[in-house]
């Protein structure tokens, strides 16, 4: 295995140059192999899992879930060591070189998201951004992290911090199901998350136009990799909200039909209320809509 990924390490080294020596002996991070290895065993408990849980009963694992996603949102310490070093160390936005700190990275933690829908089988949340996204990160970062763990990747990673503190925040209050009617903002996590992709964009595409010492084959492969989370973000926004809307609708006229009072309520008053059953079935449709669409997430 040692002449495996010392071999190995040659031939990546030689295609993409030396390494960032900071980060030597770092978890995961002196062999590819490992990280590998962890996406493989990732995508078959994807494939394999649901067939595993499809004759069985769902695990609730509230608890675990309220200390995941809480536990998480440690995440905002990151980001203010990260501003700090970019407050302190005289950092340029237009473009910083790769001589300045390093970051830190916990990418394979974030697989628990897709375990968890396994278990409590929700497989409708397993998608292909969802899929896409945690495998690809995990091996992206492991570069990053060996030979630009700093310089102009510190962008991009601060936000993304940022952003992690309010989406898991979300889902960990979201666990409980006492504070599921006063969360409002999932709408909005996605919205900001998007704004991410394209702050994170124009600022890669700014070290394009004024370069500086850090490798512009990293700065075309970001640009590339963020128009695909663009794309497939929107896309889940589009699905996800505008099919809300729609559906709403169609909750509305179904149950309208189904009490047969949708001739009444052309010829009555406009402000005469609903049946009560009509209106509760209703209610219930769009409830069931809401929270359908409230705990989809990328």
């Amino acid at each position: 295995i040692e002449t495996f990924n010392y071999k190995l390490n040659m031939y990546i080294d030689s295609w993409m140059g030396p390494r960032d020596e900071r980060v030597q002996g770092w978890l995961l991070l002196d062999n590819y192999p490992p990280t590998f290895a962890l996406t493989v065993m990732y995508l078959l408990i994807v494939c394999m899992g649901p067939k595993y849980m499809r004759h069985r009963h769902p695990v609730s694992c509230r608890g675990l879930l309220l200390v995941y996603n809480l536990g998480l949102t440690i995440l905002p310490y990151m980001f203010y060591e990260m501003v700090s070093a970019v407050w302190h160390g005289d950092f340029n936005l237009f473009c910083q070189d790769t001589h300045s700190a390093g970051e830190t990275d916990t990418k394979i933690i974030n697989f628990m998201d897709t375990f968890f829908y396994i278990l409590r089988k929700n497989n409708h949340q397993i998608t292909f951004l969802h899929i896409y996204h945690h495998a690809s990160m995990l091996n992206i970062w492991w570069f990053v992290m060996n030979w630009v763990p700093c310089g102009h990747s510190y962008f991009g990673a601060s936000l993304n911090s940022f952003i992690h503190v309010l989406m898991y925040s979300y889902y960990g209050l979201s666990a409980v199901p006492a504070l599921r009617p006063y969360l409002w903002w999932k709408k909005y996590i996605t919205q900001v998350q998007l704004i991410q992709f394209f702050l994170t964009m124009s600022q890669t595409i700014c070290a394009v136009i004024w370069p500086c010492d850090f490798p512009r084959g990293w700065l075309y492969f970001q640009i590339f990799y963020v128009v695909t989370l663009i794309a497939l973000f929107s896309n889940f926004y589009i699905q996800t909200y505008k099919k809300h809307l729609v559906s709403s609708s169609e909750c509305s006229l179904e149950f309208l039909n189904k009490h047969s009072i949708g001739s009444k309520l052309q010829h009555s008053n406009p402000r005469d209320p609903l049946p009560f059953n009509a209106a509760q079935d209703v209610q219930l449709c769009l409830s069931s809509v809401w929270w359908g669409q409230s705990f989809n997430q990328p």
